[in-house]
């Protein structure tokens, strides 16, 4: 029996109402969430991101605020317009497109960005609350493949969850995420011995590694969950992830495609971040 396929665009459509009826329940309240997005240079891959982006926060009733900076910014413009936005009380959200022009220095935006609206959870203040179990914004791509599968009915307690990958956005983040649900997580990298056998005792795989092929139907045991976080292109340039999908379906549980699963939960997640943040401000 072919598996289950994950719909990410339905259930990040779900997790988009949830925040549009929150949103207006806030603004009820004279509150209304914004999102403060900055893009310098011009990356296609990032106008669309961004544009998305913006489309999302039309629908869940977000205020979008977009600053489209030149690939001549100098790092210093972009820290006094993120020091202008952090100031900003209406603001309640910044995020910095990412990648950034070569002569910008990453790690000096993200250090830059207040804490309190760092809806990407790139700050080290909220990635160090996050890894010592204390309440913080989630990373969005993590967040949203913990919401993939709860959502689709299966639980993570006890479960033997291999991630493949160990970046700071995906693979570490998603291992604490999975491991704060109580599952037994093994971390899997590019020197990782025995991939194959410790993927094929594995009750959910993670793959983010942005190779193709990473997971074949060989490594998976059946019944297991896979979750797909890659974003490639094949021999006939369609996109596809690090899973051999039409292979890997034949034996597993569940499983997500590319595109339409991991990647419309990002933005999703984005969304529900934005409202948790005017929350938390509102507070303060």
């Amino acid at each position: 029996m072919s598996a289950k396929i994950i719909d990410g665009k339905a259930i990040s459509l779900d997790i988009k109402q949830e925040v549009k009826k929150q949103t207006e329940q806030l603004k009820q309240k004279g509150i209304t969430p914004c999102l403060a997005v900055v893009l310098v240079g011009e990356d296609s891959a990032s106008k669309v991101y961004v544009n998305n982006k913006k489309k999302a926060c039309d629908f869940c009733g977000i205020t979008s605020i977009s600053y489209e900076l030149p690939e001549s910014t100098k790092e210093s413009e972009l820290l006094e317009l993120i020091k202008k936005l952090n100031q900003d009380k209406s603001i309640n959200g910044i995020l910095v497109q990412l990648p950034l022009p070569k002569h910008i220095n990453e790690n000096h935006i993200i250090l830059a960005i207040s804490p309190q609206k760092d809806v990407d959870c790139f700050h080290p203040q909220n990635v160090g609350t996050l890894y010592t179990g204390g309440k913080c914004f989630l990373p969005c791509t993590p967040a949203g493949i913990l919401e993939l599968i709860q959502r689709s009915g299966y639980d993570i307690t006890a479960k033997e969850c291999v991630v493949i990958g160990r970046s700071n956005i995906v693979g570490k983040p998603v291992a604490m995420l999975l491991l704060r649900e109580n599952g037994t997580v093994t971390i899997c990298h590019s020197k990782t011995k025995n991939l194959h056998d410790i993927c094929k005792r594995a009750d959910i795989i993670v793959v983010a590694t942005g190779k193709r092929n990473t997971l074949t139907r060989d490594m998976v045991k059946q019944g297991a969950i896979i979750i797909d976080v890659g974003m490639n292109r094949n021999e006939e340039g369609k996109l596809c992830g690090d899973v051999d999908f039409e292979n890997v379906k034949e034996v597993a549980r569940a499983i997500t495609p590319v595109p339409g699963g991991v990647g419309p939960m990002t933005i999703a997640m984005l969304m529900k971040n934005c409202l948790t943040a005017a929350e938390l401000q509102s507070y303060c």
